[in-house]
């Protein structure tokens, strides 16, 4: 049976939705971050040395990291299903979106996160001035471009079909469905990017992507 050990408010929730996707049986072990910190728990630790979420345990197998996770599942038990076909242009745009995702897309929404806390975050009054002039600088001369950048980039991608590689939903979706539903949340779609904002809705109003937020538990991207 495959273990989720699931973190709220966290990148585990897409891969509930790619198990309902494959309709694969699987339990959930919920885990919830520290108030303060909004890190995840140490118990986390038992399961992986690095103790983050998403982890899956399937038997004596242990899988960390969303796009290794993704890759597992399709290719053990997605007999075909949600992944194009090998030597295909779409297989290559589905390896790099699968990659993309987390390693560039979520780097300067991260940021982002960040800097919004050094910059409405509690400190001594003396400091306040230096850290938010410091923290709006880099703001709008690094993280701020390099999300539009990105999000112009990503629209542009959708202007001939509907999923990120090809006209069918896969793994590389699922993947993407993170980043961009943190965007939305931290950076805001707005009016300039309807096709995003209606890839995002696609997404919530899947089936399958429902059965895994009643699974799942409160999620506060899915808005």
């Amino acid at each position: 049976m495959i273990t989720v050990h699931h973190l709220n408010n966290s990148r585990s929730q897409r891969i509930l939705w790619l198990l309902e996707e494959l309709g694969l049986p699987y339990e959930i072990k919920k885990y919830q971050r520290d108030p303060k910190t909004m890190l995840a728990p140490p118990e986390l630790k038992a399961v992986h040395p690095l103790g983050k979420s998403p982890v899956i345990t399937d038997g004596d197998t242990v899988v960390a990291e969303s796009g290794a996770i993704v890759d597992y599942l399709i290719e053990r038990y997605g007999d075909g299903r949600l992944v194009p076909a090998a030597g295909t242009p779409e297989k290559l745009k589905y390896n790099f979106y699968l990659h993309f995702a987390e390693g560039s897309a979520m780097s300067p929404l991260l940021m982002k996160l960040v800097f919004d806390r050094v910059e409405n975050g509690p400190m001594p009054f003396f400091a306040k001035p230096i850290a938010r002039a410091i923290a709006r600088k880099v703001k709008d001369t690094f993280i701020n471009p390099n999300i539009k950048g990105q999000l112009d980039y990503l629209e542009s991608e959708l202007a001939t079909r509907d999923w990120f590689a090809g006209g069918d939903l896969t793994g590389a979706d699922i993947q993407m469905s993170f980043p961009l539903e943190a965007a939305a949340s931290r950076a805001g779609l707005g009016a300039q990017y309807p096709r995003l904002s209606a890839f995002l809705a696609r997404i919530h109003a899947r089936p399958a992507y429902v059965r895994a937020l009643e699974r799942g538990g409160k999620y506060d991207y899915a808005r």
